[in-house]
């Protein structure tokens, strides 16, 4: 029988392996999703938004014919898909060639390489983008220059500017708004739901948004249905918020939520900045002589993923957290999701979970009094394997 000590180390374990992962986008979550499972992730789809396109909306048809009719001086373009969408739409209605004519003829900005893209790709070129890919920074361009007198056409991307466009009316703009798309609450609210309540009941690890109006959609959704203040806690303890870019951030910072989000506004550095920062705030032990860390809804052991039922995940978080020190059944009681009053049921779970961690001696049972993790004598794990 080999020592323990010849046993061979495991595969790597992907670094998302263990985490759930909820995602609000509907445009691009298919991407988004395999980009997360292929580093080992579940996934959990609620989509926030839809986005319905304007193709024949009149909103769309009259602001073109405004704009060929009196061309603008100043055009802003805020994203690819979006642009591409009203040289598409106008080419639609015969207004293509007019359009291009009068936007070649325009001081034309890009938000962004994506809108800068676009624009290249309707035979016209821009004049300048901000390196920080932001709304602020191409609206305080375009203060510092002046845009008194001038007429500004301002591309939408879903949703209402209110702070871009009044600042440039403010300052003296004839500002005409352009509504390539809208973004409207999901038809069918119920995978929406089901992410809000897995989030409010601790059985996501992180949820991603790519849009602004994807955060507001969320945050709207939970005030309908009376859990502002779950969601809010949860996404300022629990549940780790990781946004496209600091603008999609914006409606989590007023509520006072921290988030993440890449230095690049692009949906692969957003899953790179979630992959580097969600297994550095997973709880690491050094338990009987083996590694422990804890991850959402696994456990690692000696760098093994060792799945673990919710119910054994909530005594281990709570065992975890008093590491070493004996922790009561009633403790554990109040910690087992639906639990009553029956402390039966803690050794019920408890046998679950030493089952699926795999290794005996993690957990000792301490006759009357309750559950221990049995923490080795070493005043910081990271001495003997390293990190948490």
């Amino acid at each position: 029988m080999a020592d323990q000590t010849d046993r061979q180390p495991a595969d790597p374990v992907p670094p998302l392996a263990g985490f759930t992962i909820g995602i609000t986008a509907a445009r691009r979550a298919d991407e988004l999703a395999a980009l997360l499972q292929r580093r080992g992730a579940a996934v959990l789809r609620g989509p926030a938004l839809r986005i319905v396109p304007l193709s024949d909306d009149t909103e769309l048809l009259a602001a073109t014919r405004t704009l060929v009719n009196d061309p603008p001086d100043i055009a802003v373009a805020t994203t690819g898909i979006g642009f591409r969408g009203w040289i598409e739409a106008a080419e639609g209605w015969g207004l293509g060639d007019d359009l291009t004519a009068r936007l070649g003829k325009a001081e034309v900005l890009a938000r962004g390489p994506k809108a800068k893209g676009a624009i290249r790709a309707a035979g016209l070129r821009e004049q300048w983008s901000p390196e920080s890919e932001s709304s602020a920074e191409v609206l305080a361009h375009l203060l510092e220059q002046g845009v008194d007198g001038r007429r500004i056409a301002v591309q939408l991307h879903g949703a209402p500017l209110r702070g871009f466009v009044d600042s440039l009316t403010a300052a003296g703009a004839d500002v005409v708004e352009v509504p390539v798309y809208r973004w409207l609450p999901p038809v069918d609210p119920a995978p929406l739901d089901r992410l809000l309540d897995a989030c409010c009941g601790g059985a996501l690890d992180a949820v991603t948004f790519t849009s602004a109006p994807a955060v507001l959609s969320l945050l709207e959704r939970a005030a309908e249905r009376g859990r502002t203040g779950e969601l809010l806690h949860a996404l300022r303890r629990e549940v780790l918020p990781v946004c496209v870019g600091p603008v999609t951030a914006a409606p989590l910072d007023e509520a006072d939520v921290p988030a993440i989000w890449p230095e690049r506004m692009r949906l692969g550095a957003m899953v790179q900045a979630l992959t580097a920062e969600l297994p550095r705030r997973s709880r690491g032990l050094a338990v009987a002589g083996r590694r422990l860390e804890l991850r959402g809804q696994a456990a690692l052991v000696d760098g093994e993923l060792r799945p673990v039922p919710p119910a054994g995940m909530a005594l281990l978080r709570v065992l975890a957290q008093r590491p070493g020190w004996v922790v009561s059944r009633a403790d554990l009681l109040r910690a087992l999701p639906g639990s009553g009053e029956d402390e039966h049921a803690v050794e019920s779970a408890m046998a679950r979970l030493r089952t699926a961690l795999g290794t005996p001696g993690l957990i000792t049972t301490v006759v009357k009094r309750g559950y221990r993790l049995a923490l080795d004598p070493v005043t910081d794990p990271g001495e003997k394997y390293g990190a948490a």
